[in-house]
């Protein structure tokens, strides 16, 4: 697939709407300097210096549609607390929070990052606090919630599905979902990223599971073994009646399965000295949701998450990318090819 066609893709994900559906967390990072080993325990003291809170989750989601130049239809869950109000907040301005739904007596689920450093290196993670709350859900908050799942989706090009567990996103009612924009007449993908339980969603344009996550599902050891990988993507694809399932695989890449077609597999872009994984599920399912919405093959939609993704991992905690940056990589590896490429050309002349 040439560089003129996914550069033409990346034009056309302007304006495409995304119905973002599901959990979403407070990403909190904590910033600090090492100052000295305490006396009290051999653990390090940290001198404060700042806190940051960003959208994880759905929102993290979110915001790297919105990114990417479309227009992201958050619908979940928070407390009414500090920080859903941060979160909120820090939403890009392409996000529409209008129907999150702020749920009394709830607490938004927090994961607190702890980064340490000197005054002239890189901060490192050292703990991470996870605060995982946000269930049960009233009856009330549920109808709530159910209404604006129908109501944004309705109205999307696409829709993305984050189930990271609290029990919000069900099989159940991505099913209901479905028959509901079938009686709409609206076609439309629907993905979903499920960190628990990815065979119970059936019927879907995509799932876009880690390794990890695919090898806890089938209880199997992938590693570097193409068989076992080969193996673990058409099962799932058989098991769930995807249309497509996209196992991404850190500095591996990605490998794509479709039904009746050879499976792709796409080398990482960029270098495998991944900085931060943070987040960057949430960026290639946004990527790939948002391809597909413009009218993308699955396989175009993959390849241009891979640059996202590899994008993406050289950041530092919660990011996206923009379709600037994602332009700027698909040139300048297309550069790199065609300079490898003549490279080898003489190389045989001579």
């Amino acid at each position: 697939m040439d560089s003129a066609h996914l550069l033409a893709l990346t034009g056309a994900l302007a304006g495409k709407k995304v119905a973002v559906i599901g959990d979403v967390v407070a990403d909190e990072f904590v910033y600090g300097r090492v100052a000295r080993v305490s006396r009290e325990a051999p653990v390090l003291i940290l001198e404060y210096d700042s806190t940051e809170i960003v959208p994880g989750g759905a929102g993290n989601a979110a915001n790297n549609v919105a990114a990417l130049g479309g227009r992201a239809a958050l619908v979940s869950v928070t407390g009414r607390d500090e920080p859903a109000r941060r979160l909120v907040a820090a939403l890009h301005r392409r996000v529409d929070a209008r129907h999150v739904v702020r749920a009394p007596g709830s607490a938004t689920p927090v994961k607190t990052r702890i980064l340490a450093g000197g005054v002239h290196s890189a901060k490192q993670q050292v703990v991470r606090i996870d605060r995982a709350v946000g269930g049960p859900f009233t009856s009330r908050v549920r109808q709530a919630f159910e209404r604006a799942v129908f109501t944004s989706a309705l109205r999307a090009d696409a829709v993305l599905v984050s189930d990271y567990g609290s029990g919000l996103v069900t099989p159940a009612l991505v099913g209901r979902l479905r028959r509901e924009l079938r009686r709409a007449h609206r076609p439309i993908p629907v993905l979903i990223d499920s960190r628990y339980r990815l065979l119970d969603y059936s019927g879907l344009a995509a799932c876009t599971p880690n390794e990890s996550e695919v090898e806890q599902a089938l209880g199997v050891r992938i590693n570097d073994n193409r068989r076992v990988l080969e193996r673990a993507g058409r099962e799932i694809l058989s098991r769930t009646g995807m249309e497509a399932v996209i196992i991404t695989r850190g500095s591996r890449g990605m490998a794509l399965f479709v039904d009746g077609q050879e499976t792709v597999h796409i080398p990482i872009f960029g270098t495998d000295s991944i900085v931060d994984v943070t987040g960057a599920g949430d960026t290639v399912v946004s990527t790939v949701t948002l391809a597909l919405a413009a009218g993308a093959s699955v396989e175009a939609a993959a390849r241009l998450a891979n640059y996202a993704g590899g994008l993406v991992v050289m950041k530092r905690g919660t990011a996206t990318v923009s379709a600037d940056e994602l332009r700027t990589a698909i040139r300048k590896n297309n550069l790199s090819r065609r300079s490898d490429g003549a490279k080898r050309s003489a190389k045989a002349d001579g």
